[in-house]
């Protein structure tokens, strides 16, 4: 079979893919592709399904497939897969890490040191310690979020109707998770229910000062309404590593809103989770090929 590499995976993985068959990274050889590897980038479009009439497997290596028309793929009788046990631990990292740069005023501080500023007594921290933490989101990436938030002394309530139960999160209706979140991490994928349900309804649901860090989906949050609630107070940080396009447009609103961390959607881009999802790709294509 031929296998077109699409997207950016380990420098590792066309050597390993060999012995499914042909493996290319050209582009333009998409018309003779049975099996296609993307991430983020590639969008498999109905369009893109069309100008591979040999197509049989698209592999997402990453969390979620909604850059997939998954419809477009059934109905043409491909099948659509994911690596998602790969990112969990990258995108958690990413995301505690965020939620620590809030406290610690960590973007400011670099910022302000080196333009010369030292503004040792100005800059007031606090603490996560017995803070809580909300989810939104208890899969598995909100799971690792929530066994690193355990270790630093924060207590952990979390929502997610696809889970019934969990060993390390408090599990509690949204509105209860909404009242109670000092800081809030939201782990969704982008479904019909999830687009725009961060909204100005739910931030009147939120503690006043609430934190919020997103490395679920960009369009999960309705950002007029999160500036307003950043410009108000209501919520005192946002930090993303999603947008409603990789890269936000121009005249993104968040990109001049008060309060906002930012980074170019690299929660999964990890050297070791690289290797993990070559991993599960390689899994994928053996039971595949049998």
């Amino acid at each position: 079979m031929k296998i077109l590499i699409a997207d950016a995976f380990d420098a590792s993985l066309p050597e390993r893919l060999k012995k499914f068959g042909e493996v290319t990274q050209d582009a333009s050889q998409l018309s003779d592709a049975e099996v296609v590897l993307v991430r983020s980038k590639t969008k498999c479009t109905a369009e893109y399904i069309d100008k591979a009439p040999k197509l049989k497997l698209i592999i997402r290596g990453g969390v979620g497939t909604d850059n997939i028309d998954k419809e477009a793929a059934k109905k043409k009788g491909i099948q659509v897969k994911n690596t998602p046990a790969a990112s969990s631990v990258a995108v958690a990292e990413l995301a505690f890490a965020m939620m620590l740069a809030i406290p610690n005023r960590l973007i400011e501080a670099h910022n302000t040191t080196k333009e010369g500023k030292f503004l040792k007594s100005e800059l007031k921290r606090t603490e996560l310690m017995g803070k809580t933490l909300g989810l939104i989101g208890v899969g598995r990436i909100g799971t690792e979020m929530a066994r690193r938030a355990k270790a630093f002394g924060m207590k952990v309530v979390g929502f997610d109707p696809a889970v019934q139960k969990s060993d390390v999160v408090d599990l509690k209706p949204l509105d209860e998770v909404l009242a109670r979140a000092d800081y809030l991490s939201i782990h969704t994928p982008l479904t019909d229910e999830t687009k725009g349900m961060i909204n100005k309804n739910l931030f009147s649901k939120m503690k006043d000062g609430v934190a919020i860090v997103n490395t679920g989906r960009g369009k999960c949050v309705v950002e007029a309404d999160l500036v307003e609630a950043l410009k108000s107070g209501k919520v005192k940080a946002y930090a993303t590593d999603v947008w409603t396009s990789d890269p936000p447009p121009a005249d993104c609103p968040l990109l001049t809103a008060p309060n906002v961390i930012m980074a170019p959607h690299i929660g999964a881009s990890t050297k070791e989770n690289l290797l993990r999802i070559g991993d599960e790709v390689v899994q994928i294509l053996e039971a595949f090929s049998k």
